[in-house]
């Protein structure tokens, strides 16, 4: 009888158990979203949601940008809205991006996070200067009017005319004249001023990086009076035929005077250049320990030796950042000899000659080749400049 009572009580028991299950299952099922609600709850359906947004977001902002280009409205009152709005919609494009990357699994969205941020700088990259880049070696290929193919013979003229000959030894002289005596001179007024009151130190830094704030083309101005010239016996309004002919001289047309007229170009870049060398390489010397000097001093070293076998070591890494920014504006240098001399009077450059090319005579497949070859002129150093950024950053 028992037994029958534990049977019939278990039996209950299950049916009430299975009973109540299937009816949480079924309220379940009642209470489960369907259709678009449903998809939007769900890891896919999150997804394409955040990709629906971001893509309308990126389409509003193409299409503002036109109708704030094509606006009638005051220069100024769409200068801010552009402002406003293109501030604003980048910060919301990379706030909906991150939130579509969030919908990723978390290996992925690891992967994927640097390529939203950096991504569209890539794309930018890409579309000013690879696509350029590719384009004009595909122009560099053709005749003066892009017709006609003549495959390697622009830069043949690249590289035995006499114009790209006198161009490399100038540029050759802009690099080790103008990069040498720019870092040297910076080097040296930054050991000097960090010897000096720390308020007599910012008086002479600032008075030296203050051409740092003269727009190239200006500074060429400012150096034509220096270099300006007038026969002898008239007024010299040229700073050095004054001093010159102030101490019995004849007055010099320096910016003609063959081969030195280069160099007398090169001193404006030195000018200009030695205030960016002095302020990073300033920062770099305060970085030095300065029980590691004491203790070169104590070991009997004299401040030559300290210097030469102490600092320079110790910042070595920081010139050669310094050189390599200066070697690469060198060897870019189009502004002051256009400004001065316009490539005349044995002066002219690779860029000056590319310009010469592509603008004066119209040739455009010249113009191409002589660009291809001042940026392969650019890239080893600009490669050398990177691999020991990379060493430096490993060291660390």
């Amino acid at each position: 009888m028992s037994t029958l009572l534990l049977h019939s009580s278990a039996r209950v028991l299950i049916e009430s158990y299975v009973g109540g299950e299937k009816q949480t299952e079924h309220t379940l099922e009642e209470e489960r979203p369907t259709g678009v609600v449903r998809l939007t709850t769900t890891k896919v359906g999150r997804l394409l949601a955040s990709l629906f947004v971001c893509v309308v977001t990126l389409i509003v902002l193409w299409r503002v940008f036109f109708i704030l280009r094509d606006a009638s409205a005051p220069q100024w009152v769409t200068a801010i809205v552009a402002i406003v709005w293109g501030v604003g919609g980048v910060s919301a494009l990379f706030l909906v991006a991150n939130l579509v990357v969030e919908q990723f699994p978390a290996r992925w969205e690891r992967r994927v996070i640097p390529f939203v941020f950096v991504g569209p700088a890539f794309v930018i990259l890409g579309w000013y200067l690879f696509l350029p880049m590719l384009r004009s070696f595909h122009i560099s290929l053709f005749d003066a009017t892009s017709g006609n193919f003549v495959g390697l013979n622009n830069y043949v003229y690249a590289f035995t005319s006499s114009a790209m000959r006198e161009s490399f030894r100038n540029n050759l002289t802009w690099l080790v004249v103008g990069t040498g005596f720019s870092v040297g001179f910076g080097l040296l007024i930054a050991a000097l001023a960090d010897r000096t009151d720390p308020r007599f130190e910012r008086f002479i830094m600032s008075l030296i990086f203050m051409p740092m704030a003269i727009s190239m083309v200006g500074a060429s101005v400012i150096w034509r009076f220096m270099y300006a010239f007038a026969p002898a016996g008239a007024n010299q309004i040229g700073v050095l035929n004054a001093i010159v002919t102030a101490l019995g001289g004849e007055p010099q047309a320096w910016l003609i005077l063959r081969p030195w007229n280069t160099l007398f170009l090169i001193a404006i870049v030195i000018w200009l250049q030695t205030g960016f060398a002095m302020v990073i390489l300033s920062s770099a010397l305060k970085g030095i320990p300065t029980e590691l000097l004491e203790a070169a001093r104590i070991d009997g070293a004299d401040e030559l030796q300290v210097f030469l076998r102490i600092v320079i070591p110790y910042i070595r890494g920081t010139i050669v950042a310094v050189s390599t920014y200066i070697v690469i504006f060198t060897l870019k240098i189009f502004d002051v000899v256009q400004a001065m001399t316009g490539g005349n009077f044995g002066t002219q450059v690779i860029a000056n000659e590319q310009y010469t090319q592509m603008f004066r005579a119209f040739n455009f497949g010249r113009g191409a080749a002589i660009a291809i070859v001042l940026l392969i002129a650019v890239i080893p150093v600009m490669w050398y400049n990177l691999h020991q950024f990379r060493r430096q950053t490993e060291a660390f």
